[in-house]
């Protein structure tokens, strides 16, 4: 299988890390995997592998191609490779919409009749076609993203809540629900999150954990917090993660005119040991992002057990709800400070919902999971298999 994505940059956060599990899960199923993205490691930022050759990385074989514009990562020599190397796979499995990649892989998939497989990203989602050029995007949807939509052997959605909105576009294709998979962290307890942030000393933590980005609402969660952290004198909010410069900055400004300089601890992108401390160390799980068409943040801290306060906006957040793992809220902040609130109010309750994280996060989001659905997915798919299996909710045509 050969699946092609913009970029494998940690700095894009969860579609990258999602890949990457999902080529261990589909290798730990007997299934041979390749990679192709492009160079990219962030705006203007290039990583340091070779370019147009294959090359091993974490025990996969991956090959990449040099971006020439940040737009729709543009990269002229991924066009061609693909284009005369696509016959060789028996399927391809693309990753995002609205880019360069997507469409020469599509494009070149069905040149060769090769079936492929297109996961949007949320790309779909009202949210993301209504932000960032969406005059452009819809354009590029009437003239180029419908047509790769109608011809893939099926569009992978990762919630039903994902496929819900992609739906109201009216675009025919054969929709298929598979949640992303999360490998289990290692153990560990907040020692070693305490020792790198001595801010966070005898203070219990509230933790976000993603990219910073406006759509991810950490506005709506510092004011929230602003509302409560007085009921509560021990507790530190911890904000994980990297994003643009200037808009880190922002956010720094707004936590000093919400007098929380004190309060809130900027770790930056963390993974690792690190990444594991923190999530062990933690109180409550806090992702009020306005949308996310999975979140797959949330779902490794529900897998470590712990309790979420997430946006409506976060496609697993209905799950969560059902599960009795967290509570859903309006990305306001007097909505999310509610949120807290009720959560932080009992122990025994987060304790409780701790529980239910761990089975929810077991039962639906593992790896194995995961590529046990993909296997049957590409099965049926290279059989003429229809329908596809019952756990993949949703074909529609």
């Amino acid at each position: 299988m050969l699946h092609v994505i913009p970029s494998l940059s940690m700095s894009q956060g969860g579609p990258s890390k999602a890949v990457r599990v999902m080529e261990l899960a589909l290798r730990a199923s007997g299934v041979t995997v390749h990679i192709a993205s492009t160079d990219d490691d962030g705006p203007a930022l290039r990583n340091k592998q070779p370019c147009s050759v294959f090359f091993e990385l974490e025990g996969g074989q991956r090959i990449q191609f040099r971006k020439l514009f940040e737009f729709y990562k543009i990269a002229p020599s991924f066009g061609w490779w693909v284009a005369r190397n696509a016959r060789e796979y028996d399927l391809i499995h693309i990753h995002a919409l609205f880019s360069f990649t997507s469409i020469a892989a599509a494009w070149a998939a069905r040149w060769h009749g090769v079936p492929y497989v297109v996961r949007p990203l949320g790309t779909l989602n009202r949210y993301s076609v209504a932000s960032r050029r969406p005059w452009l995007k819809r354009l590029s949807l009437v003239m180029f993203e419908r047509r790769v939509l109608r011809h893939a052997a099926a569009v992978h959605f990762t919630s039903q809540a994902e496929l819900d909105e992609a739906a109201t576009l009216g675009c025919p294709m054969k929709s298929v629900v598979i949640p992303l998979g999360i490998e289990a962290g290692t153990p560990s307890d907040g020692t070693l999150l305490r020792e790198r942030f001595p801010a966070l000393k005898g203070a219990r933590c509230l933790l976000y954990l993603s990219r910073l980005d406006p759509k991810k609402n950490v506005e709506g969660l510092l004011r929230a917090f602003s509302q409560c952290a007085g009921n509560w004198p021990d507790v530190k909010l911890v904000v994980a993660g990297d994003g643009a410069p200037r808009y880190v900055a922002g956010l720094k400004v707004l936590t000093d005119e919400l007098n929380l300089a004190d309060r809130v601890v900027w770790a930056g992108h963390i993974d690792g040991d690190l990444k594991a401390s923190a999530l062990a160390g933690a109180e409550l799980f806090v992702l009020p992002s306005f949308s996310e068409n999975f979140g797959i943040a949330a779902a490794e801290a529900l897998m470590a057990g712990l309790p979420c306060v997430l946006g409506q906006g976060v496609a697993i957040a209905h799950d969560v709800v059902n599960a009795g793992a967290g509570v859903a809220v309006t990305p306001d902040p007097a909505s999310i400070a509610a949120g807290l609130m009720q959560v932080m109010a009992d122990g025994q309750v987060r304790a409780a919902m701790s529980k239910r994280a761990v089975a929810l996060a077991n039962d639906e989001y593992s790896a194995q999971a995961m590529g046990k659905n993909l296997v049957a997915l590409y099965k049926g798919i290279l059989g003429g298999l229809q329908p596809l299996p019952s756990r993949m909710a949703g074909i529609s045509k």
